[in-house]
């Protein structure tokens, strides 16, 4: 009568386990209060950042956290005169366009023989390209000085953008490689029935597929150029071909720094490399995602 009854019990149904779902309880109080700590810790010293842009230099002083008792937008048009960030600003576009361009045309051409092409001794060239991109730049200031000094490069835009060129190409390659190795082979193997040779095949079928990793690259490219100090302040010494980066030494008299000025400056600064991002937000998480950079 037990084996009947257990054969006819019915069974107790189960809810189908949905795909994507791992079953985990949502986070709780503490969860939420970790992510707002992290929020705050990231967002916080911006936000303190564009309140001291407002804000006079004595206000400064008293409320260096709080929000500015009134919004004093002469800030922005003192450091706009006194830093000269129009000149700065287009000497900055001409820097990072350089850049940009060489940039990709370098890892562009060396991404796509290490990637696409049986190139012999790509181990090596790899190893070379991480070796590379993880030295400090610092090491190079001093012969990069004499060489640049006998070769007439010095105080030049074209021996500026010469070094970003040759120190960012290599994370360049590297980035750029690993989006080409996702594309499919059969989009060469067809060009190459049809008679197209490999610069053809770089040109008219790999590169433009590669598009959003190649939109990465340049961003990443341009955000470092934009950003870069070191070797700015140091190659660039007239005020005529001063970038953006190098406005903040007309705040500074002797030992004393307007702090407003530089805020207000720095977000000047910030806005058109903030608003290229925008613009590319899409192509530059697609290419992240791609190239296995995201978690």
């Amino acid at each position: 009568m037990s084996a009947i009854s257990a054969l006819t019990r019915p069974k107790r149904l189960r809810a189908p386990r949905v795909a994507g779902v791992s079953g985990r309880r949502p986070a709780g109080i503490g969860g939420w209060a970790v992510l707002l700590i992290l929020a705050l810790f990231a967002v916080g010293p911006l936000i303190i950042f564009v309140f001291a842009a407002f804000k006079t230099q004595a206000e400064l002083v008293d409320n260096p956290f709080g929000p500015p008792a009134k919004l004093l937008w002469s800030n922005f048009a003192d450091a706009w005169s006194q830093a000269h960030m129009g000149r700065g600003l287009a000497n900055s576009a001409i820097l990072v366009t350089g850049t940009v361009v060489g940039t990709l045309i370098i890892a562009g051409l060396a991404a796509y023989a290490m990637a696409r092409l049986d190139l012999p001794g790509g181990g090596s060239v790899i190893l070379y390209l991480l070796v590379s991109s993880a030295l400090p730049m610092q090491m190079f200031l001093v012969p990069l000085f004499y060489i640049w000094t006998q070769t007439g490069l010095y105080d030049t835009k074209l021996g500026l953008i010469i070094i970003y060129c040759a120190t960012l190409s290599p994370f360049g390659t590297l980035l750029l490689r690993a989006f080409l190795l996702t594309l499919p082979r059969e989009l060469e193997e067809a060009a190459r029935i049809d008679g197209a040779g490999e610069l053809r095949i770089a040109a008219r079928v790999i590169l433009p597929n590669a598009l959003p990793g190649i939109l990465t690259v340049a961003l990443i490219t341009a955000l470092a150029a934009y950003n870069e100090f070191l070797f700015a302040v140091t190659f660039l010494q007239s005020d005529a071909q001063m970038p953006v980066s190098t406005s903040f030494f007309a705040f500074q008299q002797s030992y004393v720094q307007n702090d407003v000025l530089i805020a207000a400056a720095g977000l000047i600064m910030l806005l058109p490399m903030l608003a290229l991002f925008l613009v590319l937000q899409r192509r530059f998480v697609e290419g992240m995602a791609n190239t296995g950079m995201a978690a």
